[in-house]
């Protein structure tokens, strides 16, 4: 991650930490560095860019409290554009609600985690598959970050189940570097698992026979298209079954 050379600016942020409070918050920027020999991905930050997008998150509590809530970057924003359809079918009729915000890399979701995003939650489950935007970055560290973030949902929404997903694979080719990163970051975070956490990598249903994904299922090599959610949907049907009941047909 870059730092940032912007002018000094204050911005003050209406969030909501509790059920009925609010409180104002100052932001300042350019960012505070972390501490020497820190990692960005354990130094949780907000994104100038995406202040609009993180208050729309917090518009959406409204309508809450969520049972079932998505959070991580681009790849889970998009449920709500080539998924939009397979989001309908799955989740419509659950309470459920989309947090991930595009471009956002592990120190964003936790800065979001801490300020306002699950506030006054109480979900069943919560999904998250974060951590390719920080591609690049020293594989440990990285997972420090999500394992940091994972805290803060247990801290934050005591009686959640978390599915932790790998991160998904990126990059047609299959000897590419960036594939070997996705690797060596799934393989530390899949010892993660515990009593409130299910670690489940699904990568390899993006993956054609000679490992590399076919246009019609990523174009770019890392989003998914409709047919790459109707998979992600389908292969965790179960976990979502297991903690969150179907609506009673009236």
């Amino acid at each position: 991650m870059k730092s940032l050379t912007l002018t000094l600016v204050t911005l003050a942020l209406l969030i909501v930490p509790g059920v009925g409070q609010t409180r104002q918050l100052a932001i300042t920027w350019p960012q505070p560095q972390p501490p020497a020999g820190g990692a960005w991905a354990s130094f949780p930050a907000p994104r100038l860019d995406w202040i609009g997008r993180f208050e729309t998150n917090i518009d959406k509590l409204k309508d809450g409290p969520y049972d079932l809530i998505f959070d991580g970057d681009s790849i889970t924003d998009n449920w709500q554009g080539a998924g939009k359809e397979v989001w309908q079918q799955h989740y419509g009729a659950l309470k459920a609600v989309d947090l991930g915000i595009g471009g956002d890399q592990v120190q964003h979701v936790t800065w979001r985690a801490q300020n306002g995003s699950l506030a006054g939650q109480d979900p069943k489950l919560i999904v998250v598959m974060i951590g390719t935007n920080n591609s690049g970055q020293n594989p440990p560290d990285v997972a420090d970050g999500i394992k940091m973030l994972l805290g803060e949902y247990k801290t934050r929404c005591p009686h959640a189940h978390i599915l932790l997903l790998g991160i998904f694979p990126r990059d047609p080719n299959p000897a590419s570097p960036a594939r070997a990163w996705v690797a060596k970051v799934n393989a530390i975070i899949s010892t993660f698992g515990d009593d409130r956490i299910t670690y489940l990598d699904i990568g390899a249903k993006f993956l054609q026979p000679d490992g590399t994904i076919a246009a019609d299922m990523m174009a770019d090599g890392l989003h998914p298209s409709a047919k790459g959610y109707v998979i992600w949907a389908d292969a965790i049907q179960s976990v979502v079954d297991q903690y969150i009941p179907k609506p009673v047909a009236k």
